[in-house]
């Protein structure tokens, strides 16, 4: 049976290589982003089974908007997020760090949690909900990393309540994944050596590494695995 798969952030990194996974499966694939022309660039290249819809994750009127042109959908992937204060100029006040937290809160917590809200009604027993962690959740630094580890607590009561409705929801947690959009202009060559030289692998991680995940976390492989959080990170941060 063909699948309806939603895939926010579609446009570009971990979404589009998301996007291509499941349109290669023989999915119907849904991406959205907040700029139209990336998003006709990548479904154009993806193919015919694959369309766009252009709206902002964070707005409320936007994202029942979105939801009202939907029918059932299968798969859900809150991939929307990335760390705002790359996008900030520096502002030390606490009138810029208060900014700072809510703008990173909304792209990365709120926007996965109305988008979810929104679809859940839509989405089929059997499906999945798999959303975009970090392992920034796990290093405590800055308001990204407590965004992200938001995400995962929000998502085991995720897990509670759509258990019951025969749908499961987890977290990919990501290490540094190179060829994306995340860090714009902003890492130089020494820090993504460490990066690279603190995993296991000893290489960066790839938009692919995590689509796969994805793609695994909403197969029928996996309908016993729920409220979890799956680290892609190669060997960064380890778990027990």
């Amino acid at each position: 049976m063909t699948r309806t798969i939603v895939v926010t952030g579609g446009g570009t990194g971990i979404g589009k290589a998301a996007a291509r996974t499941f349109a290669q499966a023989g999915d119907e694939v849904v991406i959205t982003g907040r700029r139209a022309e990336v998003l006709a660039e990548t479904a154009a290249e993806l193919g015919g089974n694959v369309r766009t819809a252009c709206f902002d994750v964070t707005v409320p009127e936007q994202v029942e908007e979105f939801a009202r042109t939907l029918g059932p959908i299968d798969v859900l992937v809150n991939n929307a997020g990335g760390n705002t204060d790359f996008q900030r100029a520096a502002d030390d006040s606490l009138a810029g760090l208060a900014a700072g937290w809510y703008a990173n809160y909304a792209a990365n917590v709120v926007s996965a949690v109305l988008v979810t809200t929104a679809c859940l009604d839509k989405l089929r027993p059997g499906g999945s909900i798999v959303t975009i962690g970090s392992i920034a959740a796990d290093k405590g630094m800055n308001s990204y990393c407590a965004a992200k580890a938001a995400v995962q607590s929000w998502n085991i009561g995720l897990a509670a309540t759509v258990g019951p409705r025969g749908l499961t929801a987890n977290i990919v947690s990501p290490g540094y994944i190179a060829e994306t959009e995340f860090f714009g202009d902003n890492l130089p060559d020494d820090r993504r050596a460490a990066l690279i030289a603190a995993t296991f692998t000893n290489r960066p991680g790839t938009p692919d590494d995590i689509a796969a995940t994805i793609a695994f976390l909403a197969s029928p492989g996996a309908r016993q695995i729920t409220g979890q959080v799956l680290a892609v990170n190669g060997g960064e941060h380890t778990t027990r």
